[in-house]
């Protein structure tokens, strides 16, 4: 079955699945997608595991500008296939706060490069990817993660510096990280 194919039968199972109330609550709320099916999570979980794991199929996912074939992407993405580069990517794409905590959790604390990219993110002056750097240091720290003495001090001295300013969100993901760190 090609990629084309696939992502027609993903298409198929969103309509299907479909909740318009949900849907209509987050268009007028102003998410910002072309199209939003309103299909929850646990049901994204089920129609992902109806597919194999895939990097062209996750990423033609991630193209569209449909937020449950975003969320589906990090579902499908094989971990090893995910590359630094293609997170990048991803990061600088991710339209909402959603997604993000969505492909932190699935995909990018998993990486054996998630603690380098946390810390240049947090670093940024960009608040999506401060937003990804928290949410995978708090996961990384919920894993039972261990940080030197350094980047301890660092990651407090950050997380300081960024809560004032922060939005909801990212106050979120600063504090999960905080209260890890005890």
């Amino acid at each position: 079955m090609t990629i084309d194919e696939q992502i027609r039968d993903i298409k198929k199972e969103f309509r299907s699945s479909m909740n318009g109330v949900l849907s209509a609550k987050m268009r007028e709320s102003g998410m910002p997608y072309k199209v939003i099916f309103g299909v929850e999570y646990p049901r994204l979980v089920c129609i992902a595991q109806e597919f194999t794991p895939d990097r062209r199929l996750a990423q033609a996912l991630w193209n569209e500008d449909i937020r449950e074939s975003k969320i589906l992407a990090t579902l499908l993405m094989p971990p090893k296939a995910f590359l630094p580069e293609m997170a990048d990517i991803w990061v600088d794409e991710t339209p909402t706060a959603e997604v993000a905590q969505i492909a932190a959790m699935n995909l990018l604390w998993r990486q054996s490069w998630a603690s380098e990219a946390a810390f240049q993110w947090i670093a940024s002056d960009n608040p999506m990817r401060q937003l990804y750097g928290f949410l995978i240091m708090a996961r990384l720290l919920q894993a039972g993660g261990q940080l030197n003495e350094k980047s301890l001090a660092e990651l407090r001295d950050q997380a300081s510096s960024s809560l004032p300013c922060a939005d909801l969100n990212l106050r979120k993901a600063i504090r999960a990280v905080l209260d890890r760190l005890g």
